[in-house]
């Protein structure tokens, strides 16, 4: 299968902001009391990222907010906030995002490896007010991290990266996620072209009867992105039960070729609307894109493809 791309992107830079004016990308959305609701990544004359919000009725047109709504705060985010993810758990949003900051090590001078990417998670009552809650784990650069849309066997369940691999962990109270309770589920597959060498999460897992329905991205030597799918197991996800060979969607529109990052179609929301998945993107990590599916279709390949 291959999901039916949106002919247009769906949000543009802004050239009279200077926090939007050069990129829009990787965007968190979530569909809530009929609308749909994005957190995005934007990057302006300062090349920090920050992040936004918007608003849609339809997924397609959007009207946002002219000031960002999260901004660094702390020298752990210093370079930016990055690629957010947004789920409701028990009537709370919780958003997991990326912060690039400085770590200091020995002479004290800033540097930018081993640390310096942490995976942050936040909260919200009305998605544009977010409290830092903290990382997942600290001393060493992980990212990609989401959350599960509900507790499984009483606890909390996020998909990090640590690389090349997705690995998984398990918490009481979001804020400790102890080391034993972190787990590699898959990685990269050598053998396969589009994604032997790296791979990571996409949007929210989706619940279905079959297993969880997780979206990937990955990408080979030649760093060509590529979204694939992953099906777990609903009780136990660090079971993997399949894992199609081929993706399901990659570049091809000229938005996507280039770009500030060349060869990017990059998801992190999936949100499933009236049996329809949503699958916004950033094209090129310049501009954010739309494809779709039927659900029947994706839990069919998950399944058999």
């Amino acid at each position: 299968m291959k999901l039916n791309r949106h002919p247009n992107p769906v949000l543009l830079p802004d050239p009279q902001s200077p926090w939007e004016c050069y990129n829009v990308f990787n965007p968190g959305v979530l569909y809530a009391n009929g609308m749909f609701h994005m957190v995005y990544r934007a990057q302006g004359l300062d090349w920090v990222s920050r992040l936004g919000y918007a608003v849609s009725a339809d997924g397609i047109h959007w009207n946002r907010l002219k000031n960002p709504i999260m901004e660094p705060a702390s020298p752990e985010e210093s370079r930016g906030l990055e690629d957010p993810r947004i789920v409701e758990i028990e009537g709370t949003y919780y958003m997991t995002y990326t912060a690039y900051g400085s770590v200091y090590k020995g002479s004290g001078q800033p540097t930018h490896a081993g640390g310096g990417i942490l995976p942050m998670i936040a909260r919200s009552q009305n998605l544009i007010t977010w409290e830092r809650i903290g990382p997942i784990v600290v001393g060493e650069d992980n990212k990609d991290h989401v959350l599960f849309p509900r507790k499984i066997g009483g606890k909390y369940v996020a998909l990090h990266r640590r690389w090349p691999k997705v690995w998984i962990a398990y918490s009481d109270d979001l804020i400790h996620w102890p080391s034993d309770q972190m787990f590699p589920i898959y990685g990269p597959r050598p053998e396969n072209p589009w994604d032997s060498r790296s791979v990571g999460n996409n949007g929210v897992p989706i619940e279905t009867e079959h297993g969880w329905i997780v979206l990937n991205h990955a990408y080979d030597e030649n760093k060509v992105y590529k979204i694939g799918v992953v099906l777990l197991d609903l009780d136990d996800p660090t079971k993997v039960i399949h894992r199609p060979k081929e993706p399901i969607f990659w570049p091809e529109e000229l938005w996507e070729l280039r770009g500030d990052v060349p060869n990017v179609v990059f998801s992190c929301a999936n949100p499933v609307v009236h049996d329809t998945v949503y699958v916004f993107y950033g094209g090129g990590d310049h501009v954010i894109g739309l494809a779709t599916c039927a659900l029947s279709e994706l839990v069919d390949y998950a399944r058999f493809g």
